[in-house]
């Protein structure tokens, strides 16, 4: 599991050696210069003690030397900061752009699953995690392993035995942090997982904050909030007694060495086992290696962060899309005619026990209106889900123009089809860009157009900024029949061949939805034949908007058990005049 996370980490740096090799080039070359100041000051120190008179000039010129190569390592070591910690912030923004590509392509199930508040905090908490290990990690173990290669040697050579003496304590060192590193793993981890519940909860609450001041649930949402961040305060809380446990341990286990060095150095001297610039040259080198070795308990609680940040992260990479286009796809011969048929479609959810479409049996014909009505869960939404390949169905059931939907590349199927779908989701921009978001580049004749269609124009001009108006969330600032209305708007702007309405005009008066479907059944659309006429499929439960269609199917238990006209339906006993009958009583009740 560890090489495979190290591996990770070689492949999210790979794009960048370059900055990456610079930055580690220079850091070289300031540990070059730490090891050589030291030894200068040492040869500087002996010289001037042989000399029965220092001269002023002389030691300037040293003071000078030793602060002009001080300067100099503190410039490069500006820069590797500089390209090391660029290289982080470079991961990090490829590592979002990559989540959300690969986001885009995965089915609606797996948000259902995942929460867009868990999905949000990986993609900042996580990649910053991420971040942190590839710029302060990368650069402190480069730093530490150069610090020590190029150290040890030259202290060795000033004297073997203080040198052993003050490097003895770093075993100590190292198995300690080894003791706390799984302790901080699981720790992090749980920190990570509160942070998400939290933002899951914040997301929630802020989409639903007029249904919690409806029900005066206020106070609920305040204790509820407050548990949550009192779990992420104990999780944090946790991991914080660990590092201050941790890092002082390793912070005077180091200190240990300079203590060993005050101690024995000077009967050293006294022996004339070491001079007095070498004895201060080793005090200097065990100096150089406090910073590396303290800020190796960080560097080890980074890479804490990082694993499990990196594990959080793979584990959106490792789903694979289950609809995509096979590897024999083949392209959508345009124009389509819309030709609809089905041959015993059977789709069963994941996890149910039952199908949500059992064996269905149909052909729509091109420029046919077909009205789809039954009672909830009956299967409406799942066939029209189906047709656009929202949803993993199996080969050889489903097909337009004689084509089988599975084998056909899913952009041109779905360029084809234009679909609105039961929940009529704006985005926080003006109408003109929401009915315009299939093709953004439309003129504003166009635009008018489909929203002329769509029976929403005349009111879209009642607004004081007309098609500039800002929707707000979610279109939050229009009623529930103007969203659809847009809704729809924006999917007669794609001008496609197949129209699916899921349930689209819920939220329209009968006569409003009537004189719509009356508008798509006149409407004709642009394509190498003239006069090619639209193919629509209208699922509504307003059986008055349903009854203007050319045939009506009429689904019970995932099954098609009426097929006709509103003439033919109506006639004999059946669920359609059931419900007919059931929906005329209600009007007449009102």
């Amino acid at each position: 599991m560890a090489n495979s996370r190290l591996r990770k980490l070689g492949a999210y740096l790979r794009p960048h050696w370059k900055n990456v090799s610079l930055g580690i080039l220079a850091l070289l070359v300031v540990n070059g210069l730490g090891v050589y100041i030291p030894l200068l000051i040492r040869d500087g120190i002996d010289e001037l003690r042989q000399q029965t008179s220092g001269s002023l000039e002389q030691v300037a010129r040293f003071v000078l030397l030793v602060f002009l190569l001080c300067s100099i390592m503190w410039g490069i070591r500006m820069s590797s900061r500089i390209l090391l910690f660029g290289v982080g912030r470079q991961v990090e923004f490829d590592l979002k752009q990559r989540i959300f590509q690969h986001l885009l392509k995965l089915e609606q199930s797996y948000f259902q699953v995942n929460t867009a508040g868990d999905l949000i905090n990986r993609a900042t908490s996580d990649l910053d995690n991420i971040r942190r290990l590839l710029g302060f990690a990368v650069l402190s173990l480069a730093n530490i392993v150069f610090a020590y290669s190029m150290t040890l040697p030259v202290m060795i050579s000033i004297n073997w035995q203080l040198s052993l003496m003050a490097l003895a304590v770093y075993p100590v060192m190292l198995i300690a942090v080894q003791l706390f590193s799984d302790r901080l793993r699981t720790q992090q981890q749980t920190v990570q997982e509160e942070l998400s519940d939290l933002s899951e909860l914040i997301q929630e609450d802020m989409s639903g904050m007029a249904l919690i001041k409806i029900y005066a649930q206020e106070e609920n949402e305040r204790q509820a909030f407050r548990q949550v961040n009192q779990q992420l305060l104990d999780a944090n809380l946790d991991l914080a007694k660990t590092r201050n446990m941790l890092f002082p341990i390793v912070e005077g286990l180091a200190y240990i060495s300079l203590l060993v060095l005050l101690t024995f150095g000077t009967g050293a001297i006294a022996r004339q086992e070491i001079t007095i610039g070498g004895f201060l040259a080793l005090i200097l080198f065990s100096e150089r290696l406090v910073f590396p070795t303290a800020l190796l308990g960080f560097t080890i609680s980074a890479y804490q962060r990082g694993e499990v940040s990196i594990d959080r992260i793979e584990s959106i990479f490792t789903v694979e899309p289950k609809i995509q286009d096979q590897p024999a796809a083949i392209p959508l011969p345009l124009p389509i005619s819309g030709k609809i048929s089905a041959q015993n479609l059977t789709y069963t959810y994941p996890e149910a026990s039952k199908p949500a479409l059992n064996n269905l049996n149909f052909t729509i014909m091109p420029g046919e209106m077909v009205a789809i009505v039954g009672a909830i869960g009956s299967g409406k939404s799942t066939l029209a889900n189906a047709l656009p390949r929202l949803l993993d169905i199996a080969p050889q059931q489903l097909f337009v123009d004689g084509y089988d939907l599975t084998q056909v590349k899913l952009d041109d199927l779905r360029g084809a089809i234009a679909y609105v779908p039961q929940d009529s989701f704006l985005f926080s921009t003006s109408i003109k860009n929401n009915i315009s978001y299939g093709n953004p580049t439309a003129s504003l004749v166009k635009i008018e157009t489909a929203a002329q269609q769509a029976q929403i124009a005349a009111e879209i001009l009642n607004f004081p900024q007309q098609y500039e108006t800002i929707v707000g969330e979610r279109g939050i600032t229009l009623s529930g029949g103007q969203r659809q209305r847009t809704a729809l708007a924006r999917a007669l702007m794609l001008d496609a061949p197949i129209l699916i309405l899921d349930d689209a005009l819920s939220s329209v008066d009968n006569q409003t939805a009537t004189d719509i479907l009356a508008n798509l059944r006149q409407s004709r659309i642009k394509s190498d034949r003239p006069s090619t006429p639209r193919t629509v499929i209208f699922i509504s439960h307003q059986l008055s908007a349903a009854a203007t269609a050319d045939r009506i199917f009429v689904m019970e238990k995932g099954q098609i058990i009426q097929s006709g006209t509103h003439t033919e339906l109506i006639q004999p006993e059946g669920l359609y005049r059931f419900l007919w009958n059931q929906q005329q009583l209600e009007e007449l009740l009102r």
